[in-house]
């Protein structure tokens, strides 16, 4: 009797774990910067965030293409994953457009995302910032891609990337089958 009583309680407390980490609804916006997402439920990383005030990617593209290497801005955006580390899920790229992306890490490596986020709806916060890559730096990359050292040595430019520094994540939970 007492086992049974014990794991009753158990699954009592479990079933009333705070479940604020999810959001079933987001308000639709009207003003051309906010983005829309349908009543999918998320799932938060990180810092607490909602799905308030939340920029579309070709805001957040324009926001971008306003920065010089060295500024930042504090934002919050909605993107779909275009890719995701699969080792740790320790880093993301977002779409901006079709060909346009922004590489997000998140602050003091404090927490990841599934390495299954591939072309989820995610809402992201943090700062973001413009980083220019050197030459030195991208031949080493190229190096470490295994490129032969004709495609190495045609690198030739520093490039710059547009980067978010996320402090919290909201991301589409998979629907289950």
């Amino acid at each position: 009797m007492k086992k049974i009583i014990f794991t009753l309680s158990i699954l009592a407390m479990l079933s009333c774990k705070d479940d604020s980490s999810k959001s079933s609804q987001k308000n639709a916006q009207d003003s051309d910067d906010m983005s829309i997402s349908t009543s999918e439920d998320f799932t938060s990383f990180g810092d607490k965030i909602d799905q308030k005030n939340v920029l579309s990617a070709s805001v957040m593209k324009e926001k971008f293409q306003n920065l010089k290497v060295g500024d930042t801005l504090a934002v919050k955006f909605e993107s779909k994953v275009d890719k995701v580390c699969k080792k740790k899920g320790c880093w993301m790229t977002l779409k901006l457009d079709d060909s346009l992306t922004t590489f997000v890490k998140f602050k003091d490596y404090s927490f990841f995302v599934p390495l299954n986020a591939e072309n989820r709806t995610t809402i992201v916060e943090g700062k973001a910032y413009v980083t220019e890559t050197s030459v030195q730096e991208l031949q080493h990359y190229a190096k470490d891609a295994g490129k032969s050292e004709e495609e190495i040595a045609a690198i030739t430019a520093p490039e710059q990337e547009y980067a978010i520094m996320a402090t919290g994540v909201l991301m589409q939970t998979p629907k289950a089958n």
